[in-house]
């Protein structure tokens, strides 16, 4: 799972609210409203279903593939239609295909900030009382307060993740280091040693808001403060955690990273051996251990994401499993989520991607307590940073991912976060 979230634009985001909420569509409308009861032999339920995933189709995709078959062979009459979507483009062609009541998938996987977004517009079916739902008080706390909208529950949780530091243990140890950098100055000093002493980049950086997120949070900052309703991004602390990232370029720690493309790019230098250290989760690793530096798995470095000031922040997100209002087979595809999110579907992609499950149960699965990249990234994900569920939540990653690009050409980290700020109050106008 990427996070290369796209948005929206804010004017598009906008008229898709106004149209979704004030609008007399009938697409989805009956739907959202009509629970068919289920037949008292649930795998006798009929119909075709489309699911759209929005995992790498290489790394992850044949896992989740195979639960399809799995499913299917229970569900002997349900037919479930595969169809991958690139991350950063889901969430538009959802929100076009819903508003438009036309193309949208019976199924889609939402990412967390997205799922209340979709709840707040109407295109997404409300699960409470439906066989979608099963064990609710097994998940944990946080990704299951992603799938609320409110009061009531539009997904069941997927995987949850957050964020690492991984590095390359004989590059760093060449350096002269046995152990990761705990803290921002370590990072740097480690990253410098490592160029210096093997030639290769010591940390290569992703632009992308997610990723931003750990140093933003380091030095105790936020980008909302939802009890007050007040918009917080441009603060000191924010000012000095961009700068924090300004330096870690301009002091040769870090090379200067492309705009675009920054993800793939990280990637490929940690694979190659070109970089020592990068920043990402546990949905990264099954595509790490397909590079040359990784074929003795044990090379591969997982620790908490560096500390700032403040404290050690890294981020919470995940995914969701939702079902489109405007499905016509609201049973199966009411039961494919109920299959896709057991505890034992969990366990076998978390044992075999190293994903990060959203049962509690599942981490008590033999085959989950095998992984241990599991087991790594579990103490992180319990200090994770929570981010508010609110409709505007998705269309909060763009404008930040554009402060941190003008960072990048130049631009002084307060006069960056001036323009978030601005873009913020345009999304959230009611917010001071």
């Amino acid at each position: 799972m990427r996070r290369a979230i796209s948005a929206v634009t804010v004017v598009a985001a906008l008229a898709l609210a106004a149209s979704a909420c004030g609008s007399g569509d009938d697409s989805g409308t009956s739907a959202a409203t009509e629970k068919s009861a289920a037949p008292a032999d649930p795998t006798q339920i009929s119909g075709e279903i489309t699911w759209w995933d929005t995992t790498r189709p290489d790394s992850e995709g044949p896992t989740f593939r195979k639960l399809i078959k799995e499913f299917e062979a229970k569900y002997p009459k349900i037919k479930v239609k595969y169809v991958n979507v690139p991350s950063d483009q889901a969430q538009g062609q959802f929100q076009t295909a819903a508003q438009a009541g036309t193309g949208a998938p019976d199924i889609i996987r939402s990412e967390v900030a997205w799922t209340s977004q979709f709840a707040s517009l109407g295109y997404l079916q409300p699960l409470d009382g439906t066989r979608a739902i099963d064990n609710e008080s097994d998940y944990l706390p946080g990704p299951l307060s992603s799938t609320k909208y409110e009061g009531k529950t539009y997904a069941v949780p997927q995987v949850t993740d957050t964020l690492a530091l991984l590095y390359n243990k004989k590059l760093l140890k060449k350096a002269g280091y046995e152990e990761a950098p705990k803290t921002f100055d370590e990072l740097k000093k480690v990253a410098l040693d490592v160029k210096a002493k093997t030639g290769v980049n010591g940390l290569t950086l992703n632009v992308d808001s997610y990723f931003l997120l750990p140093f933003i949070y380091g030095e105790g900052g936020d980008l909302l403060d939802v009890q007050s309703k007040k918009i917080v991004v441009n603060s000191p602390a924010n000012v000095k955690a961009l700068g924090e990232v300004a330096d870690l370029i301009s002091s040769g720690a870090a090379p200067k990273p492309a705009l675009q493309d920054s993800y793939a790019n990280a990637m490929t230098a940690l694979k190659d051996g070109k970089t020592a250290m990068i920043y990402n989760g546990p949905w990264a690793l099954s595509e790490v251990y397909q590079g040359k530096e990784f074929q003795d798995r044990s090379n591969l470095g997982i620790a908490p994401v560096p500390a700032g000031s403040v404290k050690a922040g890294a981020p919470t997100g995940g995914w969701n499993y939702a079902v489109y209002a405007g499905s016509k087979n609201l049973d199966a595809s009411y039961e494919f989520l109920r299959f896709m999110s057991s505890a034992s579907s969990l366990a076998t992609v978390s044992s075999e991607l190293g994903l990060l499950p959203a049962r509690a149960s599942s981490f008590d699965d033999p085959k989950v307590k095998e992984n241990q990249d599991v087991a790594v990234f579990k103490p992180i994900l319990d200090t994770a940073v929570a981010r508010p569920w609110i409709p505007e939540g998705g269309q909060l990653f763009q404008p930040l991912l554009e402060g941190y690009q003008a960072l990048l050409d130049g631009t002084k980290p307060e006069d960056a976060l001036k323009q978030v700020d601005e873009k913020y109050h345009s999304i959230m106008k009611d917010w001071s």
